[in-house]
């Protein structure tokens, strides 16, 4: 089977393994900023699969007729006792430009006087591609969990060490990388996206 190169409309270089690694050795995987694209990305979109196609919009004029595939993703953490927040606005829930610790110690705050028989969350990845026809294609992964009274694990990134995965009882960060990687919200978008791109 003939390598795809997939350029990803990211800057999270967690997301960039991750992605490398689910998706397998039939795929070469780059992101934006090692092939040369500098585009800032403005993600205003209202829900995750809007944002996923902002930004893989942005990206495929650069690699229009390189056959190469651009892809992004969006994901976040859905509370269901904070109204769904704080979904798309998860990487910057404590402000700009602030650290995973200031993400995590305002949920913590918000969900300090829920009870545990409330305290269900989704963790949900939408991912976007453009194929080298211009043909647009959106999937989405979700897993279901619960918001944890404290930080448990040290593995992950973002909210893994407060979402505790209903179908192990652990958090993500207390499940290793490749635990995690075989049952999370982003490997399930991705692997709907492989068997749409295994088809080409």
């Amino acid at each position: 089977m003939k390598t795809k190169t997939i350029i990803l409309a990211t800057g999270n270089a967690n997301k960039a393994v991750e992605l490398k690694e689910m998706l397998g050795n039939d795929y070469t995987i780059k992101t934006m900023k090692e092939v040369g694209i500098d585009v800032d990305i403005v993600e205003d979109g209202t829900t995750y699969e809007e944002n996923a196609l902002i930004k893989v919009r942005a990206i495929a004029p650069y690699i229009k007729g390189s056959n190469r595939i651009a892809m992004a993703d969006d994901s976040g953490l859905s509370v269901d006792a904070l109204e769904g927040a704080p979904g798309i606005y998860s990487a910057r829930y404590a402000g700009e430009h602030v650290t995973y610790a200031d993400n995590n110690q305002k949920l913590l705050a918000a969900m300090a006087e829920i009870p545990d028989g409330q305290r269900g969350a989704s963790f949900v990845c939408a991912i976007a591609l453009i194929l080298p026809d211009g043909t647009e294609w959106t999937g989405r992964g979700t897993v279901r969990g619960t918001i944890a009274h404290e930080l448990s694990g040290t593995d992950g990134f973002g909210y893994d060490p407060l979402f505790i995965v209903n179908s192990t009882g652990k958090s993500y960060a207390q499940m290793g990388e490749k635990a995690k990687n075989a049952i999370s919200h982003r490997s399930r978008a991705v692997a709907l996206a492989k068997a749409h791109l295994d088809t080409l």
